[in-house]
């Protein structure tokens, strides 16, 4: 996704609006303390263990301040980095790299962070048909971002705006005056090329939405006995989804259900970031 043409356009346009708020006008520190305009080369340092995610944004940071800027690295997003080890070099003009810095960290500390929460979680998925999916829970202008890093993680994305898919929540059942007639005003009004899902609350509503034609159930905060029960009513004439209250301690009896998809906001809205830094930087 971040390597595409499309998502080049996006980012740049992202990365220069971070950059613009963190340098209004000039970076004042850096012109007072660095004369002319040296070469110079500092290290990217993992602090802490995780999965990387975004070295190819970090280096684009860089480059939009500096067109020779070089950041060489051994890793390649989905590589496990560990504590104290160089995960990069970044070489070029010495004021970009210390204007850059903080831009570049945040992107790839964050991205990181979810790369590695994401990593572990599904992990307790393993050997199970159940796909762990993120949400629409971003940080704002972060979605590219922060979608991408749960691909590196293991995780696979659901769908990316709501331009992209057709899924009525509780309050959509509610405009509409029930789960019946919300799906098929979906359907006469969304393409036939698109999924229709729907969430369902209780099994009443499971029902409803299985004699309705819905393509995906969503099972909305139910605990795993009520899940069970519903998944059985649905039959396979349906996709399911698992959603709410998801904890990595609930993913392997959430697997074990024979759910199709489990979607879990934490993996983008709740992720620590992981702890990295650029140090030791030398003029050449």
């Amino acid at each position: 996704m971040i390597n595409g043409v499309t998502a080049k356009i996006q980012i740049d346009r992202l990365l220069l609006q971070a950059l613009q708020e963190d340098i209004t006008a000039e970076d004042v520190t850096t012109n007072a303390i660095v004369k002319g305009n040296p070469k110079g080369q500092a290290q990217l340092i993992c602090k802490e263990g995780g999965i990387l995610a975004g070295i190819t944004v970090f280096q684009r940071v860089f480059e939009l301040l500096d067109e020779d800027a070089v950041v060489e690295t051994v890793y390649q997003d989905g590589d496990v980095i560990e504590k104290g080890s160089v995960i990069a070099t970044v070489t070029g003009n010495v004021k970009a790299i210390l204007s850059g810095e903080r831009v570049a960290l945040n992107y790839l500390q964050r991205m990181c962070g979810i790369a590695t929460l994401t990593r572990d979680m599904a992990e307790q998925l393993k050997n199970t048909k159940t796909k762990l999916l993120d949400t629409r829970k971003t940080t704002p202008n972060m979605r590219i971002f922060e979608k991408y890093a749960v691909t590196v993680g293991g995780g696979c994305n659901h769908r990316y705006n709501l331009s992209d898919g057709v899924l009525i929540k509780d309050n959509h059942i509610c405009a509409a005056g029930g789960v019946k007639e919300a799906i098929m005003m979906a359907k006469k009004y969304a393409p036939f090329v698109r999924k229709i899902e729907v969430e369902a609350e209780t099994l009443e509503m499971v029902e409803e939405a299985v004699a309705a034609g819905a393509d995906i159930i969503m099972l909305d905060n139910m605990d795993d006995d009520t899940m069970a029960q519903a998944i059985k009513m649905i039959g396979g004439r349906a996709q399911t989804e698992c959603s709410g209250n998801v904890s990595k301690e609930r993913l392997k009896s959430i697997g074990a259900l024979g759910v199709d998809f489990v979607s879990c906001g934490a993996l983008t809205h709740s992720a620590p970031v992981l702890d990295l830094s650029l140090k030791n930087l030398k003029v050449l």
